[in-house]
């Protein structure tokens, strides 16, 4: 599929900008770089994501089986990435299909619309080469532009000095569910407050968290950046383009090097822009010829690929308190507080709403397939005669169960990384472990929330060292001033290369607390801003 001039035409132009993703950092960096008026091609490595409104699992035939690249038309027909991932982290390879997004929209076609802003203490400590406040003004636009709607975050706009507070667009009234929980928490002295969203909320909507959103409601990057810039703004695509690697002369990128309508391919521009994510981004770099000594492209420091972090997920369900009206939803993310994201040693992470869990058999299925990659593996064929007395407790969890999530920071540490396999260069392999004092934060969250939900009915599902839920990855080209220290300068751009910027969250030095989708998205806006200016 290609959208714009026919396919062939596309080869043979010389572009303004190439970018090679259509998630939250390529989709919205395209659409501020068409709108200024440059010559804009996307490359995605989706296609046609036509399934929505549900889960492709459901639509696979077997909803308790977890899909593997066997399943590859089907993954990509719901948005999912399709490539197998490699995991080394426990000494012995294991395979999975990640949990993220390829197709128009990245991961953001998935999200479950979380937009919030880091806090203002994150870009401290010297890790961040640019300040809150530099960021600031393009957190506002990000949030203007994806029509966030939520509450400000009391904790955060104490701590904004003398930045503005983010201006929101209302959001919906709370379900009776989500008034109680507001309540519960405050009592307990917690400071809730309306987790913004990037979110219309039409009549009927079913937030679509993990899957395609059926009533186009989601304001995610394909909605609200790449269409506009497609049928706007002149810009074009490629889909079911696999960008291998990079050419490089001197200082310049001259060739982006892919795989499309099964031959390879050529494209040239100006300036390229990799936003393929923390994983396929330096794998990018990684694969392309770089300077004598050095493993890959802009490689001086030695970290493309290295310092890989992800956020600690745990997930907490809530029973609703007696006397809660019908009906019961709990498909909205409504709440978020941040008592616990505080500062030094105290710093945390967030706790939000997550929504709905997937429907029983598919939780299932990710038991079942949990079991059979641990030390219990020879007990997981017994849990098929479980199965029928499972899945009732399974359903209640999913339907009449609220869901939160607890997201802790993760710090980098240079034995997580992602690396193209030696044998196979197009297939990453992932060296991740939570290290000692992320998984004690960890803990001591647990114990927080444990006391926090005392007196309640809930349960906890702890994921945060499992590798399967790689929520939020990061970090892997990380940006920063000094050249032997970085991969990218403070304006994304590749430390040695004029024309080459990553503008996903591999640029993060640290993760943050909270979901990263809003950060990426300013940033982006920041970069194109001084790209504009610079083709100008």
């Amino acid at each position: 599929m290609t959208s714009g001039p026919h396919g062939e035409d596309l080869l043979r132009q010389q572009w303004d900008v190439v970018v090679v993703g259509t998630g939250m950092g390529g989709a919205t960096i395209g659409h501020r770089l068409a709108q200024a008026g440059k010559r804009v091609l996307f490359c995605e490595l989706g296609g046609d994501s036509n399934l929505r409104g549900a889960y492709p699992e459901l639509a696979s035939g077997r909803p308790d089986s977890v899909l593997d690249a066997s399943q590859r038309d089907l993954l990509l027909r719901g948005g999912r990435y399709a490539d197998t991932l490699l995991d080394a982290s426990s000494g012995r390879v294991r395979s999975f299909v990640p949990f993220a997004g390829a197709g128009p929209g990245g991961s953001s076609a998935l999200y479950g619309m979380a937009l919030e802003r880091f806090m203002p203490g994150d870009f401290d400590g010297g890790d961040w080469p640019i300040s809150y406040a530099e960021l600031a003004p393009y957190y506002a636009a990000a949030e203007e532009l994806f029509r966030v709607r939520g509450d400000v975050d009391p904790i955060a706009a104490a701590r904004m000095g003398a930045s503005p507070p983010p201006r929101l667009l209302d959001p919906p009234p709370l379900s009776a569910a989500g008034a109680e929980l507001a309540a519960f928490f405050t009592h307990r002295g917690l400071h809730p407050y309306r987790m913004p969203s990037g979110c219309e909320f039409v009549a009927g909507c079913a937030t679509c968290q993990g899957y395609l959103c059926a009533k186009d409601c989601k304001n995610d990057a394909e909605r609200i950046c790449l269409r506009p810039a497609l049928r706007q703004h002149n810009a074009a695509m490629l889909s079911n383009c696999r960008v291998l690697s990079l050419r490089a002369e001197q200082r310049r990128i001259t060739g982006v090097l892919c795989r499309w309508a099964g031959r390879d391919v050529e494209l040239s521009a100006r300036v390229v822009v990799l936003a393929a994510g923390a994983l396929q981004s330096p794998l990018i770099l990684l694969r392309s010829e770089g300077a004598a000594g050095q493993r890959g492209l802009g490689n001086r420091s030695g970290l493309v690929g290295q310092r890989l972090m992800r956020h600690l997920i745990d997930l907490y369900l809530v029973r609703p308190a007696d006397g809660v009206s019908e009906p019961f939803d709990n498909r909205r993310k409504e709440l978020a507080c941040n008592d616990f994201y505080g500062q030094g040693v105290d710093k945390l992470g967030t706790l939000q709403s997550f929504g709905r869990l997937p429907p029983a058999a598919m939780l299932f299925g990710s038991l079942r397939d949990d079991i059979r990659a641990s030390r219990w593996g020879w007990a997981a064929p017994a849990l098929a005669l479980a199965r029928p007395f499972l899945l009732p407790v399974l359903h209640d969890m999913s339907e009449r169960w609220t869901a939160l999530a607890s997201i802790v920071e993760d710090l980098p540490d240079n034995n997580n990384a992602v690396a193209p396999h030696p044998d196979d260069p197009a297939q990453a392999l992932l060296h991740y472990r939570p290290t000692p004092e992320s998984m004690q934060r960890a803990l001591r969250l647990r114990a927080q929330l444990g006391s926090v939900l005392r007196g309640r009915r809930w349960r906890r599902l702890a994921q945060a060292a499992n590798n399967q839920r790689l929520a939020h990855a990061c970090g892997t080209c990380r940006f920063g001033d000094d050249p032997l220290t970085s991969v990218l300068d403070r304006n994304n751009r590749v430390h040695d290369i004029d024309n080459l910027f990553v503008v996903d969250s591999s640029f993060f030095p640290t993760s943050g607390g909270t979901n990263p989708g809003l950060t990426v998205a300013a940033n982006a806006l920041r970069v194109g801003e001084k790209i504009a200016a610079g083709l100008a």
